[in-house]
């Protein structure tokens, strides 16, 4: 009998812990999902998932991510640090991992891991969905995330790989030549005719798995959609058959300095010799397509929230939507993510958990993807590393009405960002500058850099101390 309670104390004593002072966290990461979110103020796209967690939790919605390229902004979400501005920037870390593990600190995940968590990957968490390299990006033997995961996974179906699913329309299309492969689709059939339909599938899977288990669990799901090509279930595009959408706020092309691009990788698509730069009408059917495959990424992000209250796992479980940029849908007359302005680095954060006050309350603060690291750590009560240049959320958690810090961004050919409550400035690395005022209706359409020299040069000092935090 003595025996007896021994044990029964010490299964007691072993299990109270994680069932009780670690919540789990739930990390869902959409790509290229923009804040095109009825919860975010569209009243023409029908995400009622999404919102319904928006008004269980805060809605960030002036949260901007540290790069407007899938690896670059992932790198630093994953991390809490700026670091490269290229896509390559998380294999980048893993070879620095391996040349020197001393001089590269644990990712996100790494250091859950550390602190007792099983960390688990499904789909586009990385850059790679499944987090492998190699010509199929389905390369056992070279991980992008090492030391992170106790498991990283990503069902390719009928698509064959990873690298095909990624980019796949219906029925297991992959992406062979690009110019082949229509901009946009829809298809009938069920959420499983597109990659990210397995994504989910496994994503629920998983959740069944580590219910069983009495760690605490660390789940990131990746969604693919709405990343090009705008492939989505004909039944997601029914929602907006009778949709007339609003005009595009400032389409026409910057002049002078900036950091517009001619949106390479959509019109390398098959566009059936149109261009929604001069055909209005094309336009508005890109714009459908795209609000489309944003339903279809709603409806998969639903499932897997539904799974959670089937488990009885949501009183327990911190969960955070984040976009991993925003993307221009023909505003400054691109139709890509690839430039410093606001549609590029602009993206939907959610935050939600049990113990959150004044649930549904948005905020206007600013914040940035590195935040979401320390963040995490506080909310779940496992220390937060000194190493992350991020900074807490938690007070903007607890009181919306605060303003947040400035946040930075960067991109490829040495160009930086600051956006302040007020201003977006961006530096080229000739000493050339772009000044835009957000008090001002013209925003993010007239450089006032020349005429406010003291603003530039203040706000440059502002920039360069913030990598510094």
């Amino acid at each position: 009998m003595r025996n007896l309670l021994y044990c029964l104390t010490l299964s007691i004593c072993c299990l109270a812990p994680n069932a009780i002072a670690k919540p789990n966290v739930l990390l869902i990461c959409v790509d290229d999902l923009r804040p095109e979110l009825r919860s975010f103020g569209v009243d023409y796209i029908h995400s009622p998932h999404i919102d319904s967690l928006a008004d269980q939790g805060r809605a960030f919605h002036r949260h901007y991510v540290q790069a407007p390229t899938c690896g670059a902004s992932r790198y630093a979400l994953l991390t809490g640090n700026y670091g490269p501005a290229d896509n390559r920037a998380i294999f980048k870390r893993a070879e620095l991992l391996a040349e020197n593990p001393q001089s590269v600190t644990p990712s996100m995940p790494a250091w859950f891991r550390q602190h007792g968590y099983t960390t688990v990957s499904v789909g586009k968490v990385s850059h790679h969905p499944g987090g492998l390299g190699g010509d199929d990006w389905d390369d056992i033997s070279i991980l992008e995330m090492p030391h992170s995961w106790d498991r990283t996974l990503m069902p390719s179906g009928a698509w064959q790989h990873p690298r095909g699913a990624m980019h796949g329309l219906a029925h297991g299309e992959i992406r062979v030549v690009r110019s082949e492969m229509d901009v946009y689709q829809d298809v009938q059939g069920p959420d499983t005719i597109y990659p990210d339909g397995l994504i989910t599938k496994e994503a629920l899977n998983q959740l069944e798995i580590l219910a069983q288990d009495n760690q605490p669990f660390f789940l990131a799901v990746g969604i693919i959609r709405p990343h090009l090509p705008f492939g989505a279930p004909t039944k997601y595009l029914e929602y907006y058959n009778d949709v007339e959408l609003p005009p595009t706020p400032h389409p026409e092309k910057p002049e002078g300095l900036s950091t517009w691009h001619e949106s390479g990788e959509f019109f390398h698509y098959n566009r059936w010799d149109k261009d929604p730069r001069s055909d209005q009408a094309f336009a508005h059917e890109v714009r459908k397509y795209y609000a489309a495959s944003v339903t279809y990424a709603d409806s998969l992000i639903g499932d897997v929230l539904h799974k959670l209250d089937s488990l009885n796992l949501r009183e327990n479980t911190i969960i955070v939507l984040w976009g991993d940029h925003g993307w221009h849908l023909g505003e400054h007359a691109i139709w890509g993510k690839h430039a410093l302005f606001e549609e590029s680095l602009r993206s939907p954060l959610i935050i939600a958990y049990p113990e959150l006050s004044q649930k549904g309350k948005s905020t206007n603060a600013l914040a940035e993807s590195i935040d979401i690291f320390p963040t995490l750590t506080e909310l779940a009560g496992i220390a937060t590393p000194e190493f992350t240049q991020g900074k807490s959320l938690t007070p903007i958690l607890k009181d919306p009405r605060l303003s947040g810090d400035p946040v930075v961004g960067y991109f490829r050919g040495d160009r930086y960002t600051l956006r302040t409550d007020r201003y977006r400035l961006i530096t080229h690395p000739d000493g050339q500058a772009e000044l835009y005022d957000h008090d001002s209706p013209e925003g993010e359409t007239v450089n006032l850099a020349e005429n406010n020299p003291e603003l530039v040069n203040k706000l440059k000092a502002k920039l360069k101390n913030q990598f510094k935090k």
